[in-house]
């Protein structure tokens, strides 16, 4: 990490965008290692991240 990702976390954090937003995020910019990880940590998430990019316009479950 460098002074840059530190610098870029506290501009995300002051754009208040929720927690799972940058969850989901980070799994979609993750290298294979660290998607991995974020996998284990929050297996739900991943699942539905994996749905709704799948799905059209990331609707599911009946969503308009």
């Amino acid at each position: 990490m460098s002074l840059y990702d530190y610098e870029r976390s506290i501009e995300m954090f002051k754009a208040d965008e929720p927690f799972y937003a940058l969850i989901m995020a980070a799994m979609l910019k993750a290298d294979a290692d660290n998607c991995f990880r974020l996998q284990r940590v929050f297996p739900e998430t991943w699942l539905e991240l994996r749905k709704r990019y799948s799905a059209p316009g990331g609707k599911i479950d009946g969503e308009s």
